[in-house]
Order: C-alpha cells, then structure tokens, then sequence
C-alpha cells in the first residue's frame, strides 16, 4: 500500500480533534520544512502554520497539500509524525492493519505460550512419573544381573534422588533378589 494511500486512510484520524496539538504539528511542518526543504518550502511552511486559521483546518490542507505532492512527501510525514508523535504514530489505522498478521501464518509467540502453559511443576510430574516407570521396568525384571546392576546405579545417585527415596528402592530391590 503506498503512503498516499495510507494517508488518505489516516486522515480522519489524524484530523479528529485532540489527536494532534498545535505544537506537535508545528513541529511536523517545521521538520517537513527545515530538514526536508524540498517537501515544504518557506512559503508553504508559513501558510500551514497560520494561528489564523484552524488547527484542523491546516492539518487537513497540510495532508491534502502532502497528497498532491506524491508517495515520497506522504513517507516523510509519516517519518516525521512517527519522530515527534510515537504514540499517535502507533496508533494510526494503517499501521495496525499493516500489523494484522497473516490467518495462514503461525504466530509463534502464541504457539510458544501454548506449549508452555502448563509450567514447570507439570513438567517434573511428568518426568517423575516417566523415570518411575522406567524404573520399574528396568527391575521388574528377575534376572540378578539386572537388579545388581540397578542396586549400584542406585547406590550411587544421592544426588539424583532423595535419600529417602533411594532407601525404599533399595529395600524393593533386595526384596526383589530374595524371591
């Protein structure tokens, strides 16, 4: 979409009153005229900043003026709005149907939140319950081998688990090797 385009879309909002004050536009046309001379020149400078006439009145006739001159001018008032204006800037229509994403395309600041939202207290549940049956598994088997090699795993993982909880699995393992 071109900036004369856009320009035109945002220009009901931007004319509406108390979106812009005199001192924000003065120094959009200043900017216009000063850094970018050929966008605004001294003459046209001064009739946009006329206290005499409206402050709508000249925002409209500065946008409509911008409009006529072509897609670069309306780029440099938009630069200059989003420099002395951010908020207004942000909030333009344009820039939030620009912002609107694709229905097709995955936002992967939401599928990331969604993946995640169950925290880490759900993951360690899961974990816990995935290594307990693995366990199980591993000594359910009564093969000795099998529950000698488990016994010196266990013995040395306090770290690991808990002392606690390394007790009573060792206990479940010697009960497993008398059978």
């Amino acid at each position: 979409q071109s900036y004369s385009h856009r320009l035109q879309h945002d220009m009901y909002f931007l004319t509406s009153t108390s979106r812009l004050n005199e001192q924000v536009v003065d120094k959009i046309i200043l900017q216009l005229n000063r850094v970018y001379p050929q966008i605004l020149t001294n003459e046209e400078a001064e009739k946009f900043r006329n206290p005499r006439a409206s402050l709508h009145t000249r925002l409209s006739d500065l946008l409509k003026h911008l409009q006529k001159k072509g897609d670069r001018h309306c780029q440099e008032f938009y630069r200059a709005l989003q420099i002395n204006a951010e908020q207004l800037f942000n909030d333009l229509p344009s820039r939030k149907i620009l912002k609107t994403p694709d229905p097709t395309e995955i936002d992967t600041d939401k599928e990331q939140y969604m993946l995640n939202d169950r925290g880490p207290v759900f993951f360690l549940a899961c974990f816990s319950v995935a290594a307990g049956l693995a366990l199980f598994w591993y000594c359910r088997n009564s093969d000795t081998k099998v529950v000698g090699r488990a016994r010196r795993i266990l013995g040395f993982s306090p770290i690991i688990i808990g002392r606690h909880v390394r007790n009573i699995c060792m206990l479940y393992l010697e009960d497993l090797s008398r059978d």
